[in-house]
């Protein structure tokens, strides 16, 4: 695994922290991480991945995790940060926040994708649920009480499976803090305008797409997801039984079977 990159400001390339692992001679999929995570969400497949020959890279997005620089747009650092690690094309796997980044770094750099998977999307501008509302509105209001004990238990209840192993909640227990703390410090992270607002944006992506849910995902994550994939011209939505949110780390070994089985289909095109 590398060393982590850092993000520079200014004239310079954002290079984002990143945990790079596998054969640089194998398929690269890039994986994009959700909000309340980092990039160490990812942690737990990245030898997994090695060890089936694929080359895996983590990244933190602007404003989570290590990625101090909260104001670069995350289509143009995902695409310079690979650009440094050598990357000339890949498959981009991101849950939540994560296929939404995915989505627009294809449409701003289609060279660079050859297949995309997204795990739990909904575009920015689809009116919440009144469960997502709900969720909402209990974070914001733990965090405006200055009670972030209370604003990490109701993220991880929200994103999480009753049965996610209680390891797993404590991690992103410990990255949705991280988030929240920076978040309460700095503001929310800003980018650009989102390229997927072009209209026709989505329908001009010619590119392989995978396009799943949690089964016991909020409503605005199914809606989101079966309007991608219709958008997409896709296979229906895949749903993941017994996951939530976060399906990478509800099912991981369901997730890494969609992941590897979809790079198969890719054939030659990786």
């Amino acid at each position: 695994m590398s060393s982590p990159m850092r993000c520079e400001a200014g004239g310079s390339p954002a290079i984002l922290p990143a945990d790079d692992t596998g054969p640089a001679p194998g398929p690269t999929v890039v994986l994009l991480h959700a909000r309340p995570t980092d990039r160490s969400m990812w942690s737990p497949h990245l030898p997994e991945f090695a060890a089936a020959g694929v080359r895996a890279i983590a990244v933190d997005l602007p404003g989570y995790g290590e990625a101090a620089d909260r104001s670069i747009e995350p289509w143009t650092a995902v695409n310079e940060t690979l650009a440094a690690l050598g990357v000339r094309h890949c498959v981009l796997v991101g849950n939540s926040l994560g296929a939404l980044v995915a989505l627009q770094v294809a449409a701003v750099h289609p060279e660079l994708v050859t297949g995309l998977i997204a795990f739990g999307y909904r575009p920015h501008d689809q009116a919440p649920s009144a469960l997502l509302q709900a969720a909402w509105d209990e974070e914001r209001a733990a965090l405006a009480r200055g009670d972030i004990d209370e604003a990490v238990r109701a993220g991880v209840a929200a994103w999480t499976a009753p049965a996610t192993p209680e390891a797993t909640k404590a991690s992103v227990a410990r990255m949705l803090r991280n988030n929240l703390e920076h978040r309460r410090r700095y503001g929310d992270p800003t980018a650009g305008v989102d390229p997927l607002q072009r209209p026709g944006a989505l329908r001009s992506l010619q590119v392989p797409t995978l396009v799943a849910v949690g089964a016991l995902d909020m409503p605005d994550f199914f809606d989101g997801g079966q309007t991608l994939a219709r958008e997409l011209g896709t296979v229906p939505l895949i749903v993941v039984p017994g996951a939530a949110h976060l399906v990478p780390l509800d099912q991981p070994v369901a997730f890494r079977r969609l992941v590897l089985e979809f790079l198969d289909t890719l054939d030659g095109r990786r």
